[in-house]
């Protein structure tokens, strides 16, 4: 008797074991290893769910039909949206009447929605813009990227960083586009501001000091604009057609420098052409380049609305389903576009077979590997001992010590 009732009790809690395991897929199961929970989710994705992984818009769940969102994305940029100009929109134009309580909560609840409503509950990245400060009503202002880097003093920059990224981290933002890590050889290009100068050295310093703090706080960095975004006449969609020895010793030892000691997850690729090809399309600078000599296991976005410049502007493609397949096949990850209904003339290939199984798989693992590693599986949400944080903190005193050490005197 004894031994039957030992042998229930087995049965019983073998019963339970699969009970739970049925309940919870293994993705959902934080002792699982990432690959293996990434490997699981891919099983079970529609063709659809994965394109979604690989378009990011600014936006929100405002207005929005219900079930728009049933399939996921990869992220948004909250309370923000495009300015005008259609699909090649670039400009976007953002809520400043929303302090950092109300976007945190705002991102928890949009966080809430993907995670019960969607079908899988995959979590979104929310992204934004950081380059000298989070771009957000309440945030601290710093001395633009030209000024930090005049500083000459990278310790301060560590301590910028830091603190942009706590300010970051609070509000509920897991990546930023930034910072901008392109040499200014020309200084008629009208973003010469936002870079660390014209010398790679600084320029790497400077970055990796920047990057550093964010990727270790959590927050995933996106170096840009990758590569040479400095094209004829200083106008950053122009071609370029630079050797390669020359861009080894020059434009690409920031970007580098980054990845392998500031260890950014994400990289964004530039407007202009490069040897006659986007890019958003370029096989040798994404996947020759990027991924098989670098070694790099992040992921790659597009600027915004740049996917499209290959046949609107470049003339490599035929229309947006060409550029899109492309892009994608050349190495992008993630196409950023600046409304929710441009995902119809980019989707085609990624359901027709114009893209492998495989490259689409690897594109989407990338963004799933990122989301495991942030944790938003398992805490998705911004705390409120977070929001009661971000009163208390006063970083004004940093800035006003940074703006003085970026004066610089010129003498003749």
């Amino acid at each position: 008797m004894r031994f039957k009732f030992r042998f229930k009790i087995i049965a019983i809690s073998l019963l339970s074991s699969v009970f739970i395991s049925a309940q919870k897929p293994l993705y959902k199961d934080l002792k699982q290893p990432v690959e293996a929970r990434i490997q699981d989710l891919l099983k079970r994705m529609t063709p659809e769910e994965k394109f979604w992984q690989c378009f990011m818009i600014p936006g929100d769940l405002d207005n929005v039909p219900k079930g728009q969102y049933a399939h996921g994305i990869f992220g948004l940029q909250v309370s923000a949206g495009n300015q005008g100009g259609g699909v090649a929109g670039q400009l976007l134009k953002y809520n400043a009447n929303e302090d950092a309580e109300r976007l945190a909560k705002k991102i928890n609840a949009i966080q809430k929605y993907f995670v019960e409503e969607s079908r899988l509950g995959i979590p979104i990245i929310p992204f934004d813009e950081a380059l000298h400060g989070l771009m957000r009503e309440g945030a601290t202002a710093f001395p633009q990227a030209i000024g930090l880097s005049a500083t000459f003093n990278p310790e301060l920059m560590k301590e910028v960083s830091t603190a942009i990224a706590k300010e970051s981290k609070l509000r509920g933002i897991r990546q930023i586009l930034t910072p901008v890590v392109n040499l200014a050889s020309d200084v008629r290009w009208g973003r010469t501001e936002e870079t660390y100068g014209e010398d790679p050295f600084l320029t790497s310093v400077m970055g990796v000091h920047f990057v550093s703090s964010f990727e270790n706080m959590g927050i995933i960095t996106t170096p840009k604009h990758f590569l040479a975004n400095v094209g004829e006449g200083g106008r950053d969609s122009y071609p370029i057609h630079w050797s390669k020895r020359y861009l080894e010793e020059t434009h690409l030892i920031p970007f580098q420098k980054a990845f392998t000691q500031g260890k950014s997850r994400s990289v964004m690729t530039s407007y202009n052409l490069l040897d006659g090809r986007p890019s958003t399309a370029n096989h040798w600078l994404l996947t020759e380049k990027l991924k098989k000599e670098w070694n790099f296991k992040g992921f790659v976005i597009s600027d915004a609305s740049a996917v499209g410049g290959a046949n609107v502007l470049h003339f490599t493609a035929k229309d947006y389903d060409d550029a899109s397949a492309q892009a994608i096949n050349a190495g992008l990850d993630v196409i950023f576009q600046t409304e929710y209904q441009h995902y119809k003339l980019f989707i085609p290939p990624f359901l027709d077979g114009r893209i492998s199984k495989e490259r689409i798989d690897d594109a989407v693992s990338r963004v799933l590997r990122a989301k495991f590693e942030l944790g938003l599986f398992e805490n998705p949400y911004v705390s409120n001992k977070n929001i009661e944080e971000l009163k208390k903190i006063n970083h004004k005193p940093l800035a006003e010590k940074t703006a003085i050490e970026s004066f610089v005197l010129l003498q003749k």
